[in-house]
C-alpha cells in the first residue's frame, strides 16, 4: 500500500523543480511516465537527474509530429495529473494549457511549474536559479563582505517549487476525492521562493538584511579552532549561549586575555586554542547545539545518514553503482521507496497508461466552489520556531483550518518580530498546558476531532507528555501525526538539540557555498528549516491522499538532517567517476563567466548562458569580435578569468535596465538582479500575485509573500496573521467540542491561558 497508490503522473517538465516534483510523488507510489523531447531532458547531463527522475518510466515524443502529438492526446485521456513547465504561448500552441485540457479531461489535476511565473518580462525564460534568486531579491539577501549579490551553489528556491508542486498536486487530488473534479494548479519558481525565503517586513523598509557569511552574532556563527578546522555554533536560545559559556569553562574568567575586549572575540579566541573534534565533543556532552563543518562528499555516508537510511545506491548499467539521498519523510502505514532508476516504458506500459481511470467512488457532497483545497482539515499544531511552525503555515496557506498550541511559556521565537509572524501566518492560537492532567486531557479529547497533529519536540518529549502517536490513535484511529528531529529518530545523536546550521554545516552546504580550501559560509535563509516545512507539508497531505482511501491516520517522522539531503539531491548524486559538484567562494558571483552576475553602472545583472549561439549573440551585443579565437570554449571560461573580466569591464560602463532588455533581444538568457526594496516595487511581481499588504495590530501595513501554489477552484493564501498567545482559545475549544463549563474549569485550573 503507498499513499498514491494508482494515480497516474504525465511528467512533460524537464530540468530540476518539475521532475524532483514527480518524484516525490513517485516515490510515495504514483506511476509517472516521464515524456522527454527527441534531444532528451535539458539536465541529462547533470547526477541530479537520476535522483530527480528516478522511480518512473520514460517515453520519447516529438511533439512537432502530429503522430506523437496523437499518442500525447491518448496519454493525457489516462492521467489523473499533468505536469508540464512550458513557456506562456507554448503551452497554448501544443494544446497543453490548462483551460484546455480540464474542459476535455474533468477530472484531470493539470499542474504547471513555470520557472518565472506565469507572465510578465521574464516568463519566456528557462529555469535558471541565478536569475530567479536575483529576481525576487534572494542574492541581496545573502550575507557578504560587499555589498553585492551572492550566487547560491545549491538551488535551493527550486527545490523549494519542487516541494510546492508536489504538495499542491497531492492537495488537489485530496480535493479531487471530495469533489470528483480536477483543476489547474500553478506551482511556480516565484511560488518556491515565496516558501523558501519570502519576505515580511515593514513597507518603509530599505529592504532585507544581509547579514555576516560567518553569522549574524557571537552566539551563532562560524568559528574557526586550532586545527584550522570550523564549527558552528547555533545556541540561538539564551539558555543554550549560558549552557555553552558553562561548557566551555568561560564563567571562570575574571577578566578577558588581553587584546580580547567583547564576547565574540573571546570564543573565537578560546576555539582556536584546541582542535575541532575537542569543542564539538565537549559542547555535544552538555547538550549544545553544535557541529563540525563537514564535505558534501562524506554527508550520506555518516552517522546521521546511514542510521536513518537516508543513503540508496542503484545499479545503472553503464555507470555502476549510483548514490543518491533516500525517502526524506516515513509515513507508517504508506512508506516511500527508491525502486530504481527511470528506464524506458514498455508498448504494453504505454499502453495501460492510455487505459480510461476507474472512478473507484462517488465523490462526497463537494465543498463549496470558492473552498481551498484542504478547506475542512483540521490540523493542531504543537510546532515551534521555524521547522515545526512554518509546517502549519503552509497547510493553512491551502486552506487548512490550523490552532497554534502554545506552552505557558510560549514559542520561544515569539521575539523574533516580523520573522515570527511569517512562519506563523494563517493560524487560530490555543495556549494550553499539557503538562497538567487537565490540559492533557483536553487535547485528547480536541484530537478525536483533528485530521492531523504536528509537532517538533526532542526526542522522547511527547511520550513523557502522554501524546504520542499511540495515545492520539487511541483516541482517534483516523489521525495523522506528524513528528519532526532535528537529527532524525534512529540515530544516536536524536536526543540532541538541533537548528538549521548544524545541518548547514555537518551536511557540506556551507562549505560548498564557500569553495574548496576556502572559510565556509552560513546562508542566511534558514534553508533546512523551511525544507522541512515543505516536506511536512507534503507528507501530511500524502498521508491525507491514503486516508481517503483507507480511512486510517499514520504516524509520520522526518527531520532537518533528512532535508540536508534531499535539498542537495543534485550534488550529492554521485557514481565512481561521476563530475564533481560544483563549488563556490566567498561573495561568489557564479559558476562560470557566463553563468554569473555581473556589476553595470547602476545595478547588477545575471547572465544565464548555456548554448554557443547564445555566447556568439552576447559577443554581438557586447562587442566581443574576437571571444571566439581567444576563447574557443567560451562557456567553459572560469567566473573570475580573463573572459569574465572584459565582460565585467563592458558592463560597468552601461545602466542596467536597457543593457538586460538589449540582451533579451537578442536572444540571450539574462536578467537584473533586484535588491530587497527594488522586489518590493517589481510591477510584475505584484501583478502576478507574489506580494500582498497585510494590517498588523501594532506595526500597521506589512508586505508579505500571499501564496505557496495557485488553484483555479479555491486559491490559496492566508486568512489571517500570527495569533497572539491564546487569543483564540474559547472559540477553539467551543468549535472542538468542549462546552462552557469544562472550559470554565480549564481557565480556572490555569490549563487554558492568554499570553
Amino acid at each position: 500500500m503507498s499513499a498514491f497508490q494508482g494515480v497516474r503522473i504525465l511528467d512533460l517538465s524537464q530540468g530540476l523543480a518539475g521532475p524532483m516534483s514527480t518524484m516525490l510523488m513517485a516515490d510515495f507510489g504514483a506511476e509517472v511516465l516521464k515524456v522527454e523531447p527527441p534531444g532528451g531532458d535539458r539536465l541529462a547531463h547533470r547526477p541530479g537527474y537520476l535522483a530527480w527522475n528516478r522511480n518512473k518510466l520514460s517515453l520519447t515524443l516529438d511533439l512537432d509530429a502530429p503522430a506523437d502529438r496523437a499518442k500525447l492526446v491518448r496519454l493525457i485521456g489516462g492521467a489523473d495529473v499533468l505536469v508540464c513547465d512550458h513557456a506562456p504561448g507554448a503551452l497554448e500552441a501544443l494544446g497543453l494549457d490548462a483551460a484546455t485540457l480540464t474542459a476535455r479531461h474533468p477530472r484531470l489535476v493539470h499542474v504547471w511549474v513555470p520557472p518565472f511565473g506565469a507572465g510578465g518580462p521574464y516568463a519566456h525564460l528557462p529555469e535558471h536559479h541565478g536569475m530567479l534568486a536575483g529576481l525576487t531579491g534572494a542574492a541581496f539577501r545573502q550575507g557578504s563582505y560587499a555589498d553585492q549579490p551572492v550566487w547560491h551553489v545549491m538551488p535551493l528556491i527550486l527545490h523549494g517549487q519542487a516541494v510546492m508542486a508536489a504538495s499542491a498536486t497531492a492537495a488537489a487530488l485530496v480535493e479531487r476525492a471530495r469533489s470528483g473534479l480536477g483543476q489547474a494548479v500553478t506551482a511556480s519558481g516565484v511560488h518556491g521562493a515565496a516558501e523558501i525565503c519570502g519576505p515580511i517586513g515593514f513597507v518603509d523598509s530599505d529592504g532585507m538584511f544581509q547579514g555576516h557569511p560567518l553569522g549574524g552574532s557571537a552566539s551563532y556563527r562560524l568559528y574557526q579552532c586550532a586545527d584550522g578546522e570550523w564549527l558552528f555554533l547555533a545556541t540561538l536560545f539564551p539558555h543554550f549561549f549560558q549552557r555553552a559559556i558553562d561548557a566551555l569553562g568561560l564563567r571562570k574568567l575574571k577578566a578577558f586575555p588581553p587584546g580580547v575586549f567583547e564576547i565574540g572575540g573571546l570564543l573565537t579566541h578560546t576555539f582556536a586554542q584546541a582542535p575541532r573534534d575537542h569543542w564539538v565533543e565537549l559542547l555535544l556532552a552538555h547538550e549544545v547545539p553544535v557541529a563540525p563543518v563537514g564535505r558534501r562528499e562524506d554527508w550520506l555516508k555518516s552517522g546521521p545518514m546511514a542510521d536513518n537510511a537516508m543513503r540508496v545506491e542503484l545499479p545503472h548499467p553503464t555507470l555502476g553503482p549510483v548514490e543518491m539521498p533516500g525517502i526524506a519523510a516515513r509515513l507508517s502505514e504508506t512508506p516511500g521507496e527508491v525502486r530504481a532508476l527511470m528506464r524506458p516504458a514498455t508498448p504494453d506500459e504505454i499502453a495501460r497508461f492510455t487505459e480510461p481511470r476507474p472512478i473507484s467512488a462517488a465523490p462526497r457532497q463537494p465543498p463549496p466552489e470558492d473552498a481551498p483545497p484542504l478547506a475542512g482539515v483540521r490540523v493542531l499544531d504543537l510546532g515551534s520556531v521555524i521547522a515545526g511552525a512554518y509546517a502549519g503555515s503552509i497547510l493553512a496557506n491551502f486552506g487548512a483550518d490550523v490552532v497554534k498550541v502554545e506552552s505557558p511559556e510560549g514559542d520561544p521565537f515569539r521575539p523574533y518580530g516580523t520573522g515570527f509572524v511569517n512562519y506563523n501566518r494563517g493560524k487560530r492560537g490555543l495556549g494550553l498546558d499539557l503538562k497538567s492532567p487537565e490540559g492533557r486531557a483536553a487535547f485528547l479529547d480536541m484530537a478525536r476531532h483533528a485530521d492531523v497533529v504536528i509537532d517538533n519536540y526532542r526526542r522522547g518529549v511527547r511520550e513523557r507528555l502522554g501524546i504520542d502517536y499511540e495515545a492520539l490513535k487511541a483516541v482517534n484511529p483516523h489521525l495523522i501525526s506528524c513528528s519532526i528531529n532535528a537529527y532524525g529518530e534512529a540515530t544516536g545523536l536524536a536526543h540532541q538539540p538541533g537548528f538549521d546550521p548544524i545541518f548547514q554545516a555537518r551536511s557540506g552546504m556551507m562549505s560548498a557555498q564557500g569553495g574548496a580550501g576556502q572559510e565556509p559560509v552560513f546562508h542566511s535563509v534558514a534553508i533546512n528549516d523551511v525544507a522541512t516545512a515543505g516536506m511536512v507539508a507534503f507528507a501530511v497531505i500524502a498521508a491525507l491522499n491514503a486516508r481517503e482511501r483507507t480511512g486510517l491516520g499514520q504516524n509520520i517522522t522526518t527531520s532537518l538532517a533528512a532535508q540536508s539531503a534531499l535539498f542537495q539531491s543534485g550534488d550529492l548524486t554521485t557514481w565512481p567517476g561521476a563530475p564533481a559538484a560544483p563549488q563556490g567562494e566567498p561573495d561568489c558571483v557564479g559558476f562560470t563567466a557566463l553563468d554569473r552576475y555581473y556589476p553595470c553602472a547602476d545595478g547588477w545583472l545575471t547572465l544565464g548562458l548555456t548554448t554557443e549561439a547564445q555566447a556568439d549573440a552576447l559577443a554581438g551585443v557586447l562587442g566581443g569580435a574576437g571571444w571566439r579565437q581567444r576563447f574557443p570554449d567560451l562557456l567553459g571560461q572560469p567566473r573570475r578569468g580573463a573572459l569574465a573580466r572584459e565582460i565585467e569591464r563592458l558592463l560597468s560602463e552601461r545602466d542596467r535596465d536597457p543593457t538586460v532588455a538589449g540582451l533579451l533581444a537578442a536572444g540571450v538568457p539574462a536578467a537584473p538582479v533586484l535588491w530587497g526594496d527594488e522586489a518590493r516595487r517589481e510591477e510584475w511581481l505584484w501583478q502576478g500575485g507574489f506580494y500582498e499588504l497585510r494590517s498588523h495590530r501594532m506595526w500597521g501595513e506589512l508586505i508579505s509573500s500571499r501564496a505557496y501554489a495557485d488553484f483555479s477552484r479555491g486559491g490559496a493564501g492566508f486568512t489571517r496573521l500570527h495569533p497572539e498567545l491564546g487569543e483564540h482559545c474559547v472559540e477553539v475549544l467551543l468549535e472542538y467540542g468542549l462546552d462552557r463549563d469544562r472550559i470554565r474549569r480549564l481557565a480556572e485550573a490555569g490549563a487554558i491561558f492568554r499570553g
